[in-house]
């Protein structure tokens, strides 16, 4: 069988839930939420239509439970959520909770205390990366490039890859702030300065690429994302100095690309369009890189750019436009096809997550504002807003008809009818 085809069908088998034997209905399903971004790690919601209002009579708190601070999204099964977070700065911890009570089913622990330099100390010192779920496991990314492997039922710790100590790279200085993805048989990791495949059986590094040296330089914020483009299936992967597709078979590099930015903040996940790629980085500006493949290999073309710099928000693609949230935390709306900006608001918070359910946009402030947006490329259209938070940087998730909100001390869930 080849790779494509093995690729193909075990992402499909991860999206089903079939990927592994179910865990007394611990399983995936087609509304679960098990990686960083959702199901398809684009924000897009499947078999998901969002409500027409988030009013407090509309979208009602089911449950709320109080956590140590973290910036990681939650992970949503059919019967329970994983969640994060940091204890008096110095241990990492995760927690299986009931989906339906919030009630705790398990908890698991290890050291994780690592400072993050002065100017970023408004940012905290815990856990960021999300999980990744697979079904029968969850990989969780600790501060100090540490990736554990728990048995999702029971808690139970199966393996610990230490980068660091495997690879005698230096802690990052950021923290470990890509999020796992899990294909097939593999865990796709930014750590240890560079791109990571490791089985996600048995913990071994099968290899690395992209390797930038460690420390501050390899510190990679962006999380790599699954992509088929010109019929092959790659690995893209954002790191602080370059955009790069990898053959996720052996780690070559099908193609790479510079992308500039003020001290190396790439850091929002890229997101394909048609046979094309778009990123955006601080201190950059905004591209739409067109690739093409032939019988003399890659290349790449800039189809435009745009002065639009991101930050950390990574964006949406709603029928040919483009939607983001920037830098100077306006946010905007681009048309894929040209690159011209079709508006751009007024300042709000540091930070938005997005979900889309092709007609609307459920957003998170960074304040903690809750946004319902009519996908309009006309005008920013807001259907209706909730203060329901006062600090949330981890990324929103939708399951079914229920939202789960991950402030940075308190998990909270809501349901519409």
């Amino acid at each position: 069988m080849s790779f494509r085809s093995y690729l193909r069908g075990a992402c499909f088998m991860l999206l089903m839930g079939l990927c592994a034997p179910a865990l007394s209905g611990d399983d995936l399903t087609l509304d679960s939420w098990p990686q960083w971004r959702g199901p398809n790690r684009d924000g897009s919601l499947t078999g998901t239509k969002l409500p027409d209002s988030i009013a407090e009579n509309r979208l009602k708190q089911i449950w709320r439970v109080e956590l140590g601070p973290s910036y990681s999204g939650p992970i949503v099964s059919s019967d329970r959520v994983f969640v994060t977070e940091t204890r008096d700065n110095k241990t990492e911890v995760v927690r299986a909770l009931d989906r339906k009570t919030g009630t705790e089913l398990w908890k698991q622990a290890w050291p994780g205390e690592l400072a993050v330099p002065f100017f970023a100390k408004a940012n905290g010192d815990w856990i960021r990366a999300t999980p990744a779920f697979d079904g029968e496991r969850l990989y969780v990314a600790g501060m100090r490039d540490v990736l554990v492997c728990l048995d999702a039922a029971s808690g139970k710790e199966l393996w610990r890859l230490d980068f660091v100590q495997k690879l005698g790279t230096v802690p990052p200085t950021f923290g470990f702030a890509s999020s796992p993805l899990v294909l097939g048989d593999s865990v796709f990791v930014q750590a240890g300065g560079g791109l990571c495949k490791v089985d996600k059986r048995s913990g071994e590094i099968q290899w690395r690429v992209l390797d930038d040296g460690g420390g501050m330089s390899g510190s990679a914020f962006s999380s790599p994302y699954f992509a088929t483009l010109n019929g092959v299936p790659q690995i893209l992967v954002q790191t602080r100095t370059v955009l790069a597709g990898v053959n996720p078979d052996d780690g070559t590099l099908f193609w790479k690309k510079e992308i500039p930015a003020f001290r190396g903040m790439n850091i929002l996940t890229p997101t394909v369009y048609n046979n094309s790629v778009f990123t955006s980085s601080y201190g950059g500006g905004s591209f739409l890189f067109a690739t093409t493949k032939d019988e003399s290999g890659w290349s790449l073309k800039e189809s435009w750019t745009s002065k639009a710099q991101a930050y950390m928000s990574s964006p949406i693609v709603i029928k040919g436009n483009l939607y983001l949230h920037l830098r100077n935390q306006r946010f905007t709306c681009l048309n894929l096809e040209t690159g011209k900006e079709r508006w751009t608001t007024t300042p709000f918070g540091k930070y938005w997550s997005m979900v889309t359910d092709g007609e609307k946009i459920l957003a998170l402030d960074q304040n903690g504002e809750l946004l319902l947006i009519r996908a309009n490329p006309d005008k920013f259209d807001v259907i209706d807003r909730r203060k329901i938070a006062d600090d949330a940087w981890a990324h929103i998730a939708v399951s079914g008809n229920e939202v789960f909100i991950r402030d940075l001390n308190h998990l909270t869930v809501y349901r519409w009818e």
